[in-house]
């Protein structure tokens, strides 16, 4: 099994703070990126974690993801960005990708979908529920920021079953994905959206990656006493969440994940340059 740290939506540039790890990007101020992971499990085909923005999305960019989210967020345009378009440079087909793991259903997530309309998307129960189920809370939010672009080809969206195991490293309701011919686990980080989720694929090492989405923006969140947010991200989770104690919350255990377990447990969010490029660096590409 090889696993790839791919870039699939640079974003507007967000300047450094000072607290940057010893490895990462030498860019005075780097692009905010959308962090995705690409899981070559062999026989059984590729696994995308996260899909980053779409190339349909850099063709037409405010139509299918929102005037005012692009003039925040600023997305480079470059199609060669996009997964579908890297997939094939790493000598892959587009139909290898047989599943996506999604985090959550935020269109900077999802804008790849349409690229591979034959993969099973799998994300966790509870943030299917918010966008399928109208009786439940934050139903309308999550819809409304599950772009209407990134669904219309009715994508084979599929709940994970939450696993029996009790917990993993303390979190509970964890769900399996079913079908990845690899350890792959969604585990709950709510608040920035319902039923936002990390995602823990276990390397050939026998170590965990955790994916953690937007459960923070920037690594001073995690790894600076007391918290350091990023003033560029840091109105962008103040638009988005949906329970702000909540995802307080997800971020401290994720805090207390890194400083436990940090031999076992590598954690990274979706969006800092800085986290991308040493880890990138680490896997060789």
């Amino acid at each position: 099994m090889r696993i790839h740290h791919l870039n699939c939506g640079s974003l507007r540039e967000i300047p450094p703070l000072g607290e940057e790890p010893a490895v990462g990007v030498t860019n005075r101020e780097p692009a905010a990126v959308c962090h995705c992971l690409l899981i070559d499990t062999g026989e059984d085909g590729l696994v995308l974690v996260d899909t980053g923005l779409g190339t349909a999305d850099r063709q037409h960019p405010e139509g299918r993801l929102g005037a005012d989210w692009v003039a925040y967020a600023q997305p480079a345009l470059d199609p060669e960005e996009s997964a579908l378009r890297q997939i094939v440079r790493l000598g892959y087909a587009p139909q290898d990708v047989r599943h996506i793991v999604l985090t959550h259903l935020h269109r900077d997530h999802t804008g790849g979908l349409p690229d591979f309309p034959h993969a099973r998307v799998h994300v966790h129960p509870d943030e299917y529920l918010a966008v399928t189920d109208p009786a439940v809370p934050h139903h309308r939010h999550s819809l409304d920021r599950f772009m209407q672009a990134h669904r219309a080809h009715g994508p084979l969206l599929t709940p994970a079953p939450v696993e029996e195991r009790p917990e993993w490293f303390g979190f509970r309701g964890v769900a399996r994905p079913q079908g990845p011919a690899c350890e792959l686990l969604l585990v709950p980080l709510p608040g920035h959206s319902a039923g936002h989720a990390g995602v823990a694929v276990r390397d050939g090492d026998g170590r965990w990656l955790l994916h953690a989405g937007d459960a923070y923006m920037y690594h001073g969140e995690i790894e600076h006493t007391p918290p350091l947010s990023h003033p560029v991200l840091e109105p962008v989770q103040q638009g988005a969440q949906t329970d702000a104690a909540g995802r307080l919350a997800a971020r401290d255990r994720l805090r207390d994940l890194r400083r436990d377990h940090a031999e076992e447990v590598t954690v990274f969010s979706a969006h800092d340059p800085w986290e991308l490029a040493r880890l990138a660096t680490l896997a060789g590409g």
